[in-house]
């Protein structure tokens, strides 16, 4: 009985919903953002907020769709934005995640290279020798010195 349980829990792990599963038809969408069904075809048009498609062609909304919908109608009716300007800032607003996004791939990834470079250097300094003198400078003199072979006769 347990293991069917564990298999059933790791059955149903494959189907989770996230904010970005395509799960509600335009009417439930529609309702949900409080506009009307043909408002959301007109914005699918325009490319401001495109859901997925069926197999049949029937469009899907995300709660992340719905969401986009709903700051697509606060700005056009509190801001005044034409939707020309909306899509742009849409376009700008991912562009700027998808920047953040790489800023933090670089950073993890340079963090990792420093790691593995201290690391690198930790192992160094333990191969030194440690039956070898350091070397001390000598002081410099203004002394002269000449050399001559010894002639041979």
């Amino acid at each position: 009985m347990d293991g069917r349980r564990r298999q059933y829990s790791s059955v149903n792990r494959a189907y989770e919903l996230t904010e970005e599963s395509p799960v509600y038809v335009i009417s439930v969408a529609a309702q949900l953002s409080g506009l009307h069904p043909q408002t959301l075809r007109q914005y699918d048009r325009l490319g401001l907020v495109s859901p997925d498609r069926t197999a049949g062609r029937g469009r899907r909304y995300s709660a992340r769709d719905i969401e986009l919908l709903r700051t697509v109608q606060q700005l056009s009716q509190d801001e005044g934005i034409n939707l020309a300007g909306i899509k742009r800032i849409i376009e700008l607003e991912n562009q700027v995640a998808a920047l953040q996004q790489r800023v933090a791939e670089l950073s993890a990834a340079v963090e990792g290279a420093a790691a593995a470079m201290q690391q690198r250097e930790a192992q160094v300094h333990a191969s030194y020798r440690r039956d070898l003198v350091p070397y001390q400078d000598v002081q410099q003199t203004s002394a002269l010195v000449v050399w001559r072979p010894k002639r041979s006769e």
